[in-house]
């Protein structure tokens, strides 16, 4: 009976909102090889591709009048400099993020643990409760996200293959 509290327990965690910091124990994945830091978050190169888009928009919307709106082909350019922007630094001592016009520092001892929202960026709770956007930042990359913080943020991957690996050692099949 005790296994199928620890599944339900796991699984609650793993569909909460909110996953929390472990104070700094090491619940890095041994399959995730460690991250050199500092270790840097950008946006995936797929999402380059929009750009190509915008300058096809641009170039149907401006060649109706080069004259009058051709100075809408600064719009890919900026969408360039904003995406090589936005990142994620994680360090030794906190992580760092840079989003469109601000820059912000924060101490591992600072996150309380990090928010998912379904459509929004991921978020740094903070011990005075408020929160910090983390660019670049996905669900998916919480297993390189945990190697890079050494633990400090815990791999909820991880944490699901425990789970079932203690489940199918205990021979419940249910």
């Amino acid at each position: 009976m005790a296994t199928d509290q620890d599944q339900r327990a796991q699984d609650e965690q793993l569909e909460g909102d909110t996953i929390t910091n472990s104070e700094g124990t090491d619940t890095a994945d041994e399959s995730v090889p460690p991250v050199p830091l500092p270790a840097t978050f950008r946006l995936p190169k797929l999402s380059y591709f929009s750009v190509g888009f915008t300058l096809f928009a641009v170039w149907i919307v401006a060649g109706a009048s080069v004259a009058y709106l051709g100075w809408l082909f600064v719009l890919p350019v900026l969408q360039i400099a904003w995406m090589l922007r936005l990142k994620t630094v994680i360090t030794e001592t906190g992580l760092t993020a840079v989003s469109t016009f601000r820059r912000r520092d924060v101490t591992w001892d600072q996150i309380t643990g990090l928010q998912f929202r379904k459509w929004g960026a991921v978020r740094a709770v903070l011990v005075d409760k408020t929160e910090v956007k983390l660019p670049a930042i996905t669900f998916r990359d919480m297993p390189l996200l945990s190697s890079a913080s050494r633990g400090r943020i815990p791999d909820p991957y991880a944490a699901a293959r425990e789970a079932i690996e203690k489940r199918d050692a205990s021979g419940d099949d249910a």
